[in-house]
């Protein structure tokens, strides 16, 4: 097949810049002839196995965005705060850059705003997959947004939605859609593999020192400067460690997992970007070090290190990737339990022991909670723990493999 994989954000980073990385590199690597239109600048820094890339030049630099970042080169805007001028115009600008590479068998664009309009305005067939953000930072509440989208998705091949929770989000926010298909986002279970400890962290160490210079950590979409040497002094030994990893926002909730750490004796690794990051670093306890935001390249490292790996969040998630990630690396991962990320939970609690399975996930936003799960992990005798590993690794090859999702995405919908 020829697939137009259309992308509106840039391709480092979490959550959809990792998707579409992925499904780029497996639908490539399978035989099909995969274009990925995106905004970002530098593609080649990224491994997209034999995809071929093409860049958007948007009008006025005006990227349209959920949360506020700060993107080198763009303006991003809040959505909900482009005039129908703007709206307009992006949508052109994109759909354009899609109609010169076609023919093709199938456009597939991620986000239902901008991408079911960019689908649609593209003329060729289209799939668009909602990822989550879009409807709850976005959509709702806005009828004029929900009606676009609404009209937008009615000429969708398919709608995917990575969960049953992202399904009901979907139709409580938009309305009533039409082909409606639920396959979770997947897992490169070939890169996060379980590793010896001593071993990870030389690698780890290794990765670090061929990140790009930072001075001052300017640039927060850069690694911090000195990683190399910083992880080879905290993560020495033996001790107990919590990870944290992705967006540096309120809603994530890392501030549940910064109160909770003061009562658990493990140091805590907090690795992402973002506007909270300040007000984080004032609140964390002793034995606490960030990163800055970290490729796949250094996590597939730094979580084999990970005696658990925390997924916080207080805001609904599409689907616990995170978790799911730590999982096949090897490190138990403790969730809220709540949207997306219960689901999830409920795939890594069927492979445990019995004895063990409240030790998967603990109350939305309660530190105490949390707390007390943390220091039952890190308490854990050897043997157990390991039991922990290998079962949760199974959980994630069994159900969220990239190879098997990517699969489920093409195939004929009903």
């Amino acid at each position: 097949m020829r697939i137009l994989l259309w992308h509106g954000y840039l391709l480092g980073g979490t959550g959809s810049n990792v998707y579409t990385r992925a499904l780029a590199r497996e639908w490539s690597n399978a035989g099909h002839d995969v274009v990925v239109v995106s905004q970002e600048r530098a593609p080649e820094q990224y491994d997209l196995g034999r995809a071929q890339t093409a860049t958007v030049d948007l009008p006025g630099g005006l990227l349209p965005v959920f949360v506020l970042d700060r993107y080198e080169g763009l303006r991003p805007k809040l959505l909900q705060d482009f005039t129908a001028g703007e709206r307009a115009a992006y949508v052109e600008a994109n759909s354009a850059v899609l109609r010169e590479l076609l023919p093709a068998d199938l456009v597939f664009a991620n986000h239902v705003l901008m991408g079911a309009a960019v689908g649609a305005a593209s003329g060729a067939p289209f799939r668009v997959k909602a990822h989550g953000s879009e409807l709850e930072y976005s959509l709702r509440g806005r009828p004029e947004l929900e009606q676009w989208a609404r009209a937008s998705l009615a000429r969708a091949e398919a709608t995917y939605v990575g969960s049953r929770h992202i399904r009901e989000v979907l139709e409580d926010v938009v309305g009533h859609v039409e082909r409606v298909v639920e396959v979770p986002p997947g897992v490169d279970v070939d890169e996060f593999v379980l590793q010896e400890p001593d071993r990870a962290l030389v690698r780890l160490v290794e990765e670090a020192r061929d990140d790009p210079p930072n001075p001052g950590n300017a640039e927060e979409r850069l690694p911090d400067a000195g990683n190399a040497d910083r992880f080879a002094e905290f993560l020495r030994g033996g001790r107990p460690t919590v990870v944290y990893f992705g967006k540096l926002i309120e809603q994530k909730g890392v501030q549940v997992l910064l109160e909770a750490m003061r009562h658990v004796d493990a140091r805590l690794v907090v690795v992402g970007f973002g506007p909270y990051r300040a007000t984080l670093e004032a609140a964390a306890p002793p034995d606490t070090l960030f990163t800055g935001p970290l490729e796949h390249r250094h996590l597939v490292n730094l979580l084999p290190l990970a005696t658990a790996t925390v997924v916080p969040s207080i805001f609904p998630e599409a689907f616990g990737m995170v978790a799911a990630e730590a999982a096949s690396a090897g490190s138990p991962p403790l969730v809220a339990r709540h949207s997306g990320l219960a689901e999830v939970a409920a795939g890594i609690e069927a492979s445990y022991p019995e004895r063990f399975r409240h030790l998967v996930s603990f109350e939305t936003g309660d530190a105490a909670d949390l707390a007390r799960k943390l220091n039952e992990l890190v308490a854990l005798p050897g043997h157990d723990h390991d039991e922990l590993k290998r079962a949760a690794r199974r959980a994630v090859v069994e159900r969220w493999s990239w190879a098997s999702v990517a699969r489920r995405l093409l195939a004929p919908v009903a």
